[in-house]
Order: structure tokens, then C-alpha cells, then sequence
């Protein structure tokens, strides 16, 4: 068939990305869904099993930073959108392999750019995060707030950032960038917080905290992330920057407690036996607050809740316990 649309989701295998392809490929039968990834250690194609025999769905396994590739699939597969997701997101790695960092993240978003700009693309849409803001103990970040990164990782997406903007300035190439709180869910890799204390508690092991400092995170259910990607790519007027964000906050002891007691079922009495302290990360941010009213009035806002979404994350990863080989699980 003729398709209506291409639209190139690069990352397409990870987690966030991997939803967000199979809602486009539900979605929008019209149009065609090419997933370009590496197919890194945190990249996982059972995420896509649900849509890899549908005909509008395509996947090229391949990195950003190749610009062979990625030129020639540009120049052969007439591409109108790109949802650009792929990157390097551990923030604790970024410290040990900064270089790999800005190789990925910096490098292979120009790569990107260079190719989408010449092939004229009608969007581009970055993935950024909070992170770029730095900490805030009481002021919400909104769109027009300074980047002021803390870490490699954060670091190099603020870089990118930069990219994708000049183009915009300097070319009018349509671009929008986001910026989202931590987002979680099904099928999120063991290395990120919440997976990480549910792969401890399934190995009766202590859910490990970082340092003795107050660190809290906004969670997002990747539901309501993968909306107000829809939302943006709809209604998101081009030049712009949107926060996606949530109200809900709660503390990473806070949170392993309440993980611990949905998987172990212990009394509150001993709940905190089964925290672990450990060194601290060179450099922590405690809290990313963001302003997310510019995206609300485009009519998104959050729909699920902390107690229904950490309630099916957890069901699922216990229906799912070998979806993911266990990382070394000493360190969050």
C-alpha cells in the first residue's frame, strides 16, 4: 500500500521508545513506522513483538552515529517525521565512559540532523530530559529556564540540544524538543531505579540507596509519556521546547519502602531492614520540579495514577522475571 506518512523512530527498542512505536503502528495503519536501533544491552526486541509482522511496521537495526546508514535511509525511504529517542541515559556509566556519551548522544544527534535537514524533513522531535536544568529545592523549571547540567549524561543531552536549535535558528528546520520527568513502567531496563529495586526484591536482596542525601523524582507512567508525544506531534508548534511532566514526587527511600512492602508483603516495622546504603555518585541532583503547563494547554495531562501505575509495573515484573538477564544488582 501507499503509505500517508514516514516517520523514523530512532532508540525504537528501548523502553520509552519501544512504546511509542507500537502506539504509531496501532495508531496510525496508514502510516509507516521505521524503528532504527542498535540494539544496545538496554534495547530489547520482544519489546516490539506485538507489531513486528504488521505491514506499516520496519526495523533497521543500525547505530546514529554511522552517517552511511543513516544517509541512506534518508535518501530511500522519503521520511516526514523523526521521533529521535536513541541515546545513552545511565547516568552512573556517564561518569565512567563520558566519551561514549558525547559520541552517542552529541555526535549521532548532529548525524541526524545533517540528514534530516537535507532531506527536509517536516519535524524533527528530540528526546531530552529534566536533567538539563540541574536541581531545583523549590522553583519549578519551566521551558525558558537555564540548562545547567550536572553530569556527563545530562551533559550531553544539554549539548544536543544546542544542535538542535542552531538548526532551527540558522535554518528554520522544524524542530521541537522535550523534556520529561523519569518515566516508568513495563519493560524498562534493571539499571534504572524502580526495576532495579523490583530485580533486588525478586533475588531477596536489600534495595540499595545511593549516599544519605533527600533524593525525590516526579514519576511519569509511560502511558502518559508516550500521550503527550502524540500530543506534541499533533498540536506542538515547531521551534518549541515542552516539559512533560507529573505532580507526583516521592522520595527513593519513600519509594523503595513501598516497593518493598507491594513485593515482600513485610510489616512496617521492618521494612527499613531491607535498605541498603551505598556510596554516593560524584555528583546527585535531588529534585527536578518542571512546569508542564505550556503541553497542558495542548490539552495533555496525566491520566494514570502512582497507585495504578507502580500497581501494574509490578505485576508486571513479576509475570515477566526472566524478560531481562539480572545486571550486577549492587549498585542502584
Amino acid at each position: 500500500m501507499d503509505f500517508v506518512k514516514t516517520v523514523l523512530v530512532t532508540g525504537g527498542a528501548g523502553f520509552i521508545g519501544s512504546h511509542f512505536v507500537c502506539s504509531l503502528v496501532n495508531r496510525h495503519p496508514t502510516w509507516r513506522i521505521i524503528n532504527l536501533d542498535n540494539l544496545d544491552y538496554c534495547s530489547n526486541l520482544r519489546s516490539l513483538e506485538a507489531v513486528e509482522d504488521r505491514g506499516n511496521y520496519t526495523f533497521i537495526r543500525g547505530d546514529i552515529c554511522n552517517p552511511r546508514l543513516v544517509n541512506h535511509i534518508f535518501a530511500t525511504e522519503n521520511i516526514n517525521i523523526v521521533f529521535h529517542f536513541a541515546a545513552q541515559t545511565h547516568v552512573e556509566t556517564s561518569f565512567i565512559w563520558p566519551s561514549r556519551y558525547h559520541q552517542t548522544n552529541v555526535e549521532g544527534t548532529q548525524v541526524l540532523l545533517k540528514s534530516a535537514f537535507e532531506a527536509r524533513v517536516e519535524k524533527f522531535i528530540y528526546v531530552s530530559t529534566d536533567e538539563v536544568y540541574g536541581e531545583s529545592l523549590d522553583k519549578e523549571f519551566d521551558e525558558s529556564s537555564p540548562r545547567r547540567p550536572n553530569n556527563p549524561y545530562s551533559v550531553s543531552k544539554a549539548a544536543a540540544e544546542c544542535l538542535v536549535l542552531s538548526y532551527w535558528e540558522r535554518h528554520m528546520f522544524p524542530v521541537i524538543i522535550t523534556r520529561s520527568n523519569n518515566v516508568y513502567g513495563p519493560r524498562q531496563y534493571l539499571e534504572k531505579v524502580i526495576p532495579k529495586f523490583l530485580s533486588l526484591l525478586q533475588l531477596n536482596k536489600k534495595c540499595t540507596i545511593q549516599g544519605t542525601s533527600p533524593q525525590s523524582r516526579h514519576f511519569l507512567f509511560v502511558d502518559d509519556a508516550v500521550e503527550a508525544f502524540h500530543t506534541i506531534l499533533a498540536r506542538g508548534e515547531v521551534g518549541e521546547i515542552y516539559n512533560i511532566g507529573t505532580d507526583f514526587e516521592i522520595s527513593i527511600v519513600q519509594l523503595a519502602r513501598q516497593l518493598i512492602q507491594m513485593v515482600r508483603h513485610i510489616p512496617h516495622t521492618e521494612l527499613d531492614d531491607w535498605l541498603e546504603f551505598v556510596p554516593d555518585r560524584p555528583m546527585v541532583d535531588l529534585r527536578y520540579p518542571l512546569n508542564c503547563q505550556k503541553l497542558r494547554r495542548l490539552g495533555w495531562k496525566p491520566a494514570v495514577s502512582w497507585k495504578e501505575g507502580i500497581r501494574r509495573t509490578v505485576k508486571w515484573y513479576q509475570a515477566n522475571p526472566d524478560f531481562w538477564p539480572n545486571p550486577d544488582t549492587k549498585d542502584q
